[in-house]
């Protein structure tokens, strides 16, 4: 089977739309407002309490330390955990999942066993299938895509509520674009640089520079060209919906991906303009 022919994912989702429809082309040319089914429903006193954030950096600090209670992941509050279980003897570390891990190992490697978390919570939320983990995942169930099923469900990665957190940055992510970082915008203009189309592979030639490209169902992409250049010779300009934005580089006020100004991207058929630098 084709990458051109080859479905998009489950059938199901909890977006509310079908899932080929959100992985097309004309979906990113046309997106409608998207969000996780229940998650802001409930979290109503978080956005309640956003709704009086005067700055971005306000919201964000705001959004930060309700993540650090909700889920008790702050790292002062496990100190004292850790100490006072150490006092009773207990040297075994409980160990809490937490988003800013996932976002960690990520920066360091998209292919590690994080970015499998983080493709299997797109996979779950928005139905889409990765098209690469270490490999292009091609075929359900052959080695490649059981290697890459065994990293996303690591039960090392899956307690503390693990998608709910990431439903929860998303939901905050397109609240914080439609209230301050892009307000009225329906696209964002992105950057991303490649040397290989092993992961992100070419569907359809439109003309010698644009093409419809299979961005894996999650992916980084940069607001800044030059940072793009670092990670490839050949560049990938993609008009990209703020529907499909997880996560941006100005979103939090602590996180370990801030120094790229980086964007997670949710993938699907993309038409795009690739070209050297």
């Amino acid at each position: 089977m084709s990458q051109s022919q080859r479905r998009f994912g489950h059938s199901t989702n909890l977006v509310g739309l079908p899932t080929d429809l959100l992985g097309s082309a004309c979906f990113n040319d046309y997106p409608v407002e998207l969000h996780i089914s229940g998650a802001r429903e409930m979290n109503r006193n978080l956005f309640e309490m956003l709704s009086q954030a005067e700055s971005l950096d306000e919201a964000g600090d705001a959004f930060y330390k309700y993540m650090m209670a909700m889920f008790g992941i702050d790292p002062e509050q496990m100190e004292k955990e850790r100490a006072a279980a150490a006092e009773k003897g207990v040297t075994r570390r409980r160990y809490r999942s937490s988003f800013l891990r996932l976002l960690k190992g990520w920066g360091y490697d998209s292919n590690g066993p994080e970015g499998a978390v983080l493709k299997g919570w797109v996979e779950s939320r928005f139905g889409l299938f990765p098209t690469y983990h270490k490999a292009v995942l091609d075929r359900l169930g052959n080695s490649d895509w059981a290697a890459y099923v065994e990293e996303k469900m690591s039960s090392r990665f899956h307690n503390n509520s693990i998608y709910t957190q990431l439903d929860m940055v998303y939901e905050f992510c397109q609240w914080a674009l439609a209230r301050f970082a892009a307000p009225g915008a329906s696209h964002l203009t992105l950057f991303r640089g490649t040397n290989s189309f092993d992961e992100h592979q070419i569907v359809q030639r439109i003309d010698k520079k644009s093409v419809v490209m299979r961005i894996n169902n999650l992916a980084s992409f940069s607001s800044d060209r030059e940072v793009a250049d670092c990670f490839g010779d050949t560049i990938v300009t993609a008009e990209v919906p703020t529907v499909k934005i997880v996560f941006f580089n100005t979103l939090l006020p602590i996180h370990p991906l801030k120094g790229e100004g980086e964007y997670l991207v949710v993938g699907g058929d993309y038409r795009v303009t690739a070209s050297y630098f």
